[in-house]
């Protein structure tokens, strides 16, 4: 399953590094790729092993917003 989350306050390297972390300790996460510019966050994952709830989640507890 592929799914693209907008993070609105993802602004400094150090935020995406923040971000790149949260998603990569996701079980199931096949692959993503952040674009800085668009503030989008693009994953491809085993929809069997990890739901959108559950990447939103770990995202949100570092403070990042997803609109």
């Amino acid at each position: 399953m592929k799914t693209v989350l907008k993070i609105s306050n993802m602004v400094t390297s150090n935020d995406i590094s923040k971000v790149r972390s949260s998603i990569s300790r996701n079980e199931g996460v096949i692959a993503f790729y952040i674009d800085k510019d668009k503030l989008e966050v693009e994953v491809i994952y085993d929809e069997r092993l990890l739901k959108v709830d559950d990447m939103v989640d770990s995202i949100e507890k570092l403070g990042y917003i997803i609109v």
